[in-house]
């Protein structure tokens, strides 16, 4: 179980503290929930607390492990597959895993797939939700705000590639 103030990632979502546990009656059956407040967007998402580990909700990254993030964007792109459908399953499977290095693995090769082809609609969207699931972890782990890692991983992925 979670305490009040653990950081947490909740996969497909991004991370977040959890900021309370409230008690929520839900289709007529009283249920304790986690309030997760998401560091990008001001939005707070409530987990069922008897589900966490079916969800894949996990701690953090340690704060030393960051930089490992980062050597991971900073490697040569995987060109995947020419068939944007298949790239986007598989893209998919890797953000659904909670993972944040499966997390970078797919920021890095859709950004540098979209500077080199170009992306469908579908993947710029995928890009767009996977940073801000891997900003939400490295502004926790490391204690800053979301603006100032979002300006930092910008500017990181536009001298790469």
């Amino acid at each position: 179980m979670y305490n009040l103030g653990d950081k947490v990632v909740y996969p497909m979502h991004g991370a977040g503290k959890i900021e309370s546990v409230e008690e929520k009656e839900v289709l007529g059956e009283l249920k304790k929930y986690y309030i997760l407040k998401m560091p990008i967007g001001e939005i707070k998402l409530m987990i069922p607390v008897d589900n966490v580990n079916n969800m894949g909700l996990r701690n953090i990254i340690e704060k030393d492990k960051v930089k490992d993030v980062f050597a991971v964007l900073e490697q040569s792109a995987e060109e995947n597959t020419s068939n944007w459908n298949k790239r986007y399953r598989e893209n998919m499977e890797k953000m659904r895993t909670g993972d944040i290095f499966e997390l970078a693995h797919v920021v890095r090769d859709l950004s540098y797939r979209d500077k080199e082809k170009g992306l469908s609609t579908g993947e710029k969207k995928m890009l767009a939700n996977a940073k801000q699931m891997l900003i939400s972890e490295v502004a926790l782990s490391i204690d800053q705000d979301g603006k100032t890692v979002t300006d930092y991983v910008e500017d990181f992925l536009e001298k790469i590639g």
